[in-house]
């Protein structure tokens, strides 16, 4: 997943939307993207403490050390990627999209089914889901498109562009659910895989 991220920023055409809050204060407040990254995670468990109060179970803030492992992480794909220049090309910017998309897709395919430990995200909208009463799909694209409308605003009042929301952030909204289900239609029919193990975390 943060390779996919890391290709994202690549493109220059935008990242995904769940790193659009992490890459806005990268681009705006000059913070580095790893750690921007860990402080975003570490912020939406403490939402998730304030929505679930006494409800929130204490081994859910095994995100934060989670969100840790995944911030250094992105910062260790952003570093591996650095021999590839940025794209200026919008063939060459497309290109890092898709497999931005790729990878990302099949990172959520890889950590959903063992219903370990949910990202930091994937813990926030749970939470929304169970206060609100929400499917958790409607939760994620009301929760992505936050993300992303908050990025633009902050972008755009702060550095007067778009940031880290791009034609490539609406692509990957769009494209990293169904390049899911065509990676979870591929991998089904492997003897003593189960598709229905993909599917978000309840928190249980």
């Amino acid at each position: 997943m943060t390779v996919g991220i890391a290709f994202s920023i690549k493109s220059n055409l935008g990242v995904s939307p769940v790193s659009t809050i992490p890459y806005t204060m990268t681009v705006v407040w000059g913070i580095e993207i790893g750690m921007a990254t860990i402080i975003f995670h570490c912020s939406l468990v403490v939402l998730q403490i304030l929505l679930l109060r006494k409800s929130f179970q204490y081994k859910q803030l095994l995100q934060v050390p989670v969100g840790i492992v995944f911030g250094y992480f992105t910062s260790f794909s952003v570093y591996l990627l650095s021999f590839i220049p940025s794209s200026s090309n919008i063939i060459i910017s497309l290109i890092y999209i898709a497999i931005s998309i790729v990878a990302i897709a099949f990172g959520i395919f890889l950590y959903l089914p063992p219903k370990l430990i949910p990202l930091a995200g994937e813990g926030a909208m749970a939470a929304i889901s169970i206060v609100s009463g929400m499917p958790f799909e409607k939760v994620k694209i009301c929760f992505d498109t936050s993300m992303v409308v908050i990025s633009l605003i902050i972008c755009l009042a702060m550095i007067r562009s778009l940031g880290s929301v791009g034609i490539g952030t609406i692509i990957s909204a769009f494209l990293v659910g169904s390049t899911l289900k065509l990676i979870i239609s591929i991998f089904k029919h492997f003897k003593g895989y189960n598709p229905m193990l993909i599917k978000p975390n309840d928190n249980s």
